[in-house]
């Protein structure tokens, strides 16, 4: 497929398999990505992940503002692509460039479509309690991961992995797949499979806040946020007007009357929830490392007298 003319399409690290697989097997002729953002402390502008892979084994590089514009769709179309790949771009893709190469545009999402639809797949995967999700490579059309399904491969969740751990296995998984359904779908041995929305589920795009505990859900509920939403957004609760991440927790049937009560639990420190109670593993208080949380307890001598509810103030 080295003549198979390719644009890829993409932002963070998740889609850096997909775009080696495809340098290594088509003719990539551009990356789009992202423009560099604010980020971190000083929110200097930073590059992509995608940006910074495609500098190092040089390929030109395209941020348009805005995909959509008449000035991002002449620069693409003047590179003349047979196909655009696009996996996790952060931006919508309309008609006028969907229709644009010569076997359209393909995607590459982490989940079993049309199950998780959206932005955040694998934290919904993980939240829901499924026990397996995956990857599907779809033909995009207007509307959002609804296009027909190319191919799909099913993943089983661990009952422990978090987030960032299936975010890694995933993205392989959906490199690994996409190559060989590139070549059958180029050569017209694949026909595309209509979704049934009716089985459709929708993951909303994440913000930081989002991770919040609230201890008025259930103890498993929390166990599985802690494990979807690491290492991102993370999940949080305050202490003395302080953010305090939950990297690592499990939950107990045993609870202390009303949720947000914390106790100890084998000199771990531990909270009541609606049913049962999430005992703090590992934790992170704000400006400082990650540290298992009875190292934390050391430091936090009013943590027993405290209220977690997220209606009191703690």
């Amino acid at each position: 497929m080295k003549d198979l003319r390719t644009i890829f399409m993409g932002s963070p690290d998740f889609s850096i398999p997909t775009l080696q697989k495809l340098i290594n097997t088509t003719n990539v002729l551009a990356v789009v990505t992202q423009p560099d953002r604010p980020a971190g402390r000083g929110r200097a502008p930073a590059a992509s992940a995608v940006k910074v892979f495609a500098e190092e084994n040089r390929i030109p590089i395209l941020q348009p503002e805005k995909i959509s514009s008449d000035a991002a769709l002449e620069s693409i179309s003047l590179l003349e692509p047979d196909i655009l790949v696009v996996t996790a771009y952060g931006q919508i893709i309309r008609k006028n460039l969907l229709n644009l190469p010569r076997y359209g545009c393909i995607n590459v999402h982490a989940s079993l479509l049309p199950r998780w639809r959206g932005a955040s797949p694998i934290q919904a995967a993980i939240l829901a309690g499924d026990t397996s999700t995956g990857v599907t490579i779809m033909l995009m059309d207007q509307g959002l991961d609804t296009g027909p399904i190319l191919s799909q491969e099913a993943i089983p969740i661990p009952a422990s992995a978090t987030g960032g751990e299936m975010f890694t296995i995933l993205s392989h998984a959906g490199a690994d797949l996409l190559i060989p359904t590139l070549r059958d779908f180029t050569l017209g041995k694949i026909a595309p499979l209509p979704q049934d929305d009716k089985h459709s589920t929708y993951a909303p795009m994440l913000k930081k806040d989002d991770g919040r505990l609230d201890f008025t859900n259930t103890a498993d509920r929390l166990s599985a946020q802690v494990r979807a939403y690491e290492p991102w957004p993370g999940s949080f609760f305050y202490y003395q007007n302080r953010r305090v991440v939950v990297r690592q927790a499990h939950s107990i049937s045993e609870t202390r009357l009303s949720p947000g009560i914390p106790f100890s639990v084998n000199q771990k420190p531990a909270i009541s929830c609606s049913d049962g109670s999430l005992v703090l593993d590992e934790v992170q208080p704000s400006g400082k490392n990650r540290m298992p949380s009875d190292s934390f307890l050391h430091g936090a001598k009013d943590f027993f007298k405290a209220n977690f509810n997220r209606s009191a103030d703690s």
